[in-house]
């Protein structure tokens, strides 16, 4: 296979010092395309071809990057369904099916900033959703002017 020509996402040891968690979430995920496979791998596992034709647009040197480094940060694994060829199924870990609500997140801001695009939906209802940050102790949502601010790297 030829070489990628999207440059694969980096890894967190690549950077000398830790990580803030916005900047250990970014390099675990920070690149549309890693987004998207995450996205199409939610509802089910999928093969290679099926996460092709799910993402139009996206080179096969680039599904291949994505998926290799969604493997290698455990938010996905690859389970060989044929040995000759070799085939695999992509199947988010539980860690990588954490990455939903914040896509879901996401997803709101984007349909909030661009009318041709849909918000998350309610699946019983129709209804548009909102996120909320809840705090566990206090019992009670906490509005955006109440949280500490994200810290960056």
């Amino acid at each position: 296979m030829p070489p990628a020509t999207d440059p694969a996402p980096r890894d967190a040891a690549d950077d000398a010092g830790p990580l803030t968690a916005l900047a250990e979430a970014l390099d675990s995920v920070g690149d549309r395309w890693t987004l998207l496979v995450v996205a199409a791998l939610l509802d089910a596992p999928r093969r290679f071809g099926d996460l092709q034709r799910e993402l139009p647009g996206i080179a096969p040197n680039v599904l291949t990057s994505r998926l290799r480094h969604l493997e290698r940060t455990r938010l996905a694994v690859a389970q060989p369904y044929s040995q000759r060829p070799p085939r695999f199924v992509y199947e988010l870990t539980e860690e990588g099916r954490d990455l939903a609500a914040a896509l879901r997140q996401l997803a709101d801001w984007g349909a909030r900033h661009n009318e041709a695009a849909e918000p998350p939906r309610h699946a019983a209802c129709g209804t548009p959703m909102q996120a909320r940050w809840y705090c566990a102790t206090c019992e009670r949502p906490v509005e955006d002017d109440e949280a500490d601010d994200l810290h960056y790297a």
